[in-house]
């Protein structure tokens, strides 16, 4: 059996969610247990403690973990999520909005960034540099949780907040915001993954493929599925959404293809991650795409062809 941590809920995880909801993984004879986590912090210590396999998570955790120790064996061996799930939703239209736009002239536009996590503000705090501009400029409101920097746009608080969906999709659809700005769009960034250590996977290797072979089968299910079949599934785990904000979240998503288009870790979007996180000073030095990412069980699964 393997245990899976949950890195903490969030509508952009759809296709571990539709995995289990499926029952994929007992179809590819493999037995795994989810485990939710409070917070993703929590899930890589239980990783490292060996309390858990594997977890999904952003590869920002595996990266922390080997500029503070070179010798560290956490390793990122499934790609799921390949782009940038956050959004930039302000009170007024903005047409033509570019993120140099955020570091704008005084007073400038208020936004209200992302306090549960680290990865979106500085992969925004990247976008805004190679924009042309210094993010220190940006006037941001932190501290806030993006269901509050929601309430805050809605009474004017702040022009602009940074959220993920469903918060976003919430927003748009009821004429309290406007989309101004899909961290998709910038291209690949690698964003979550399966992770494990290099001791588990080669103990544990033909269990780890069969996940992912299941989450490359579901990851091209969710591409070509329509959101409001796939809300059906993912219903249980968020029901104080309405089902036609998570629908339509997820049909955003699809239609920004931030799904990864097979478990093969692209180079490109950990060169990107990296570059924010060396940026936003929150990476001492360069890390190998080697020390980071095995990507053979991937390989093996893309060359399969499996249907």
């Amino acid at each position: 059996m393997i245990t899976l941590s949950e890195n903490f809920r969030a509508l952009f995880y759809t296709p571990f969610y539709a995995a289990q909801a499926i029952g994929a993984f007992a179809r590819e004879g493999v037995q795994v247990t989810v485990r939710p986590s409070a917070e993703p912090g929590q899930a890589a210590a239980a990783l490292q403690a060996g309390d858990v396999e594997v977890m999904w998570g952003g590869p920002l955790r595996v990266l922390l973990a080997h500029d503070a120790d070179p010798g560290c064996d956490v390793v990122c061996f499934c790609d799921v999520v390949a782009r940038d799930p956050f959004f930039i939703v302000g009170r007024q239209p903005r047409p033509g909005f570019r993120p140099a736009d955020l570091a704008g002239p005084h007073p400038g536009i208020r936004l209200g960034t992302v306090s549960e996590v680290p990865t979106p503000w500085l992969c925004l705090q990247d976008d805004i540099r190679r924009d042309g501009a210094d993010p220190a400029a940006v006037r941001r409101v932190t501290g806030g949780t993006m269901a509050q920097n929601a309430a805050r746009l809605r009474d004017g608080t702040v022009d602009a907040v940074q959220v993920f969906q469903p918060h976003a999709e919430d927003l748009l659809a009821s004429g309290a915001g406007h989309l101004w700005y899909a961290a998709a769009s910038r291209g690949l960034t690698a964003y979550t993954t399966l992770v494990t250590r290099r001791a588990v996977l080669a103990a544990r290797r033909d269990e780890l493929l069969a996940m992912v072979r299941v989450m490359d089968r579901t990851l091209r299910w969710v591409r070509a599925t329509p959101g409001r079949d796939i809300q059906r599934l993912l219903a249980a785990r968020f029901p104080d959404v309405p089902p036609a904000i998570v629908a339509a979240a997820i049909d955003r998503y699809r239609a920004l293809d931030l799904y990864a288009a097979d478990a093969v870790t692209r180079r490109e979007g950990y060169d990107r991650l990296v570059a924010a996180m060396r940026s936003g000073g929150a990476l001492r030095r360069d890390v190998p795409f080697e020390s980071c990412v095995d990507n053979s069980l991937a390989e093996q699964v893309a060359g399969e062809g499996r249907g």
